[in-house]
């Protein structure tokens, strides 16, 4: 065995070992997204009511009967003849079928058989994985009986299901554990969740999806020049300098103008890209180094921080534009004028094409995720509050002068520090800011924004008074006893 070959496997092999993997495919608009989501439990892939919704491959983890196993959902198969996109979706299900351990073939019971049934049964016939035969769609008796049609594809078996209304879908579940239980043991195997989620932000075609492709080494998006190619929130994990990122790559956020105004299926995708960033650590927002920082890239930005992630600046697209020596710095330093709110955020130059630095955005990441949960001891905390007065006491913006009295970290993540004041309402921001500055000095929060509140001290005090003034009323004199006669 050669010396790449032991690298190969010695890299294969660390990999972290997944959940058996069941790939629901057939043609498009037959209910394969919402058969993925009565299954996941939540509306993850795109749904609309049109042929060709799905773009890429969805993955959710199912649990049934003290089972976990992988769902993939995939764009419908069909021909695809000159269109580039097409083309790479049919890919994209070549591809599922080929990881499945198991494969669910669905059909449409409304409509009944159909020549391109019988060519997705051929096709999946040759993978030689187990396969089982669903009807959906079967949302009445009627339906249910037509269904049993699609006999003539030659399977044992027929399942019918509505998965828009749950028919059915609890019966097919017990059906696809049994089938997982009867695989040979290495199919699958223990998964280890996540230790760091991240997601892929930024404009349509800033280059997302061929991040993601580069970083676990497949094409596993649809990737094409044709801005908004991605349409659903998709996660991939990998191991990186022993941690366990999951990776989700999201649809384009497009500016709310265009969201408003175009078709529902972007606008469900942007919905759920916001909703990819809430179950996130850490974004990798990614910015066209060819057109620089763009006023949608700083919305995107200021919704990261708001939802209290970390952040990460990626200058994709670095391998397209001019440079010396200087062009880093110099584009580094008109950003950080651009845009000073974003000075913890670091920034990687990147080709997303290329590789170049690529897992570099990995070590931020983590770096980031880390420094999300930090905490600082009070103890420590207040000598740093008190070294940060004697520097520079709060501005004000009334008559009463503030007087700065203790602090203590609340919670994380982020990290959120809460200060104690008397006058707090005159604390002006600046000097807010100003703490800020001498808490990222002292303690390395780069990548994650943090959050501090000014809270009045007196109504605390007020409130002790009051406890303390019943907890310290004299009890009443205890009688004493009568003298003897």
């Amino acid at each position: 065995m050669s010396e790449e070959e032991l690298e190969a496997e010695a890299e294969a092999e660390s990999l972290p070992r997944r959940l058996p993997l069941v790939a629901l495919v057939g043609r498009p608009n037959v209910g394969k997204s919402t058969l993925f989501n009565r299954f996941v439990g939540e509306r993850r892939a795109v749904v609309e009511d049109r042929a060709g919704t799905t773009r890429d491959r969805l993955i959710g983890i199912v649990e049934w009967n003290g089972m976990r196993f992988r769902v993939v959902d995939t764009g419908g198969m069909q021909p695809a003849v000159g269109d580039p996109i097409e083309i790479g979706v049919q890919d994209q299900a070549r591809i599922a079928v080929g990881a499945a351990d198991l494969i669910l073939l669905l059909v449409d019971a409304a409509t009944g058989p159909n020549p391109g049934d019988a060519e997705v049964a051929q096709l999946l016939r040759r993978s030689g994985k187990p396969i089982i035969l669903v009807a959906n769609k079967a949302d009445n008796i009627e339906r249910d009986r037509a269904a049993q049609e699609f006999s003539i594809l030659g399977f044992d078996r027929l399942h019918t299901v509505s998965a828009q209304h749950g028919i059915g879908s609890g019966d097919l579940l017990d059906v696809i554990v049994e089938r997982l239980e009867a695989l040979p043991a290495d199919a699958g195997s223990a998964y280890v969740e996540g230790e760091v989620t991240v997601a892929i932000v930024g404009r349509p075609n800033v280059g997302k999806s061929s991040l993601l492709n580069k970083l676990i080494g497949s094409e596993r998006t649809v990737v094409s020049a044709v801005a908004g190619t991605t349409r659903d929130a998709i996660d991939e994990t990998l191991l990186h300098a022993g941690r366990q990122i999951t990776l989700v790559d999201t649809a384009g956020i497009r500016k709310r103008g265009k969201v408003a105004s175009g078709p529902s299926a972007d606008k469900w995708a942007t919905v759920r890209s916001v909703r990819a960033l809430d179950r996130a650590d850490v974004a990798l927002l990614l910015i066209d180094a060819s057109t620089g920082l763009q006023a949608q890239d700083l919305h995107i930005a200021g919704s990261v921080i708001d939802a209290g992630k970390g952040l990460v600046l990626v200058l994709n697209k670095w391998d397209l534009i001019e440079k010396d020596g200087f062009t880093f710095d110099e584009i580094e330093g008109k950003l950080r004028r651009q845009a000073p709110f974003l000075d913890f955020a670091p920034l990687v130059s990147i080709s997303a094409v290329t590789g170049l630095r690529a897992t570099k955005v990995l070590d931020a990441a983590v770096a980031a995720a880390d420094a999300r949960n930090l905490r600082i001891p009070t103890g420590v905390l207040n000598r740093l509050i008190a070294e940060a007065v004697a520097r520079q006491e709060p501005a004000h913006s009334g008559s009463k002068r503030p007087k700065i009295l203790y602090a203590a970290q609340a919670s994380t993540p982020p990290p959120t520090f809460v200060v104690f004041a008397r006058n707090a309402a005159q604390v002006h921001f600046t000097w807010q800011r100003f703490l800020e500055n001498q808490i990222r000095e002292k303690y390395p929060l780069m990548g994650t924004p943090i959050r501090i509140v000014v809270r009045e001290r007196e109504a605390e005090e007020g409130r002790e008074r009051g406890r303390t003034s019943k907890s310290t009323k004299r009890a009443p004199a205890k009688a004493k006893p009568a003298s003897r006669p």
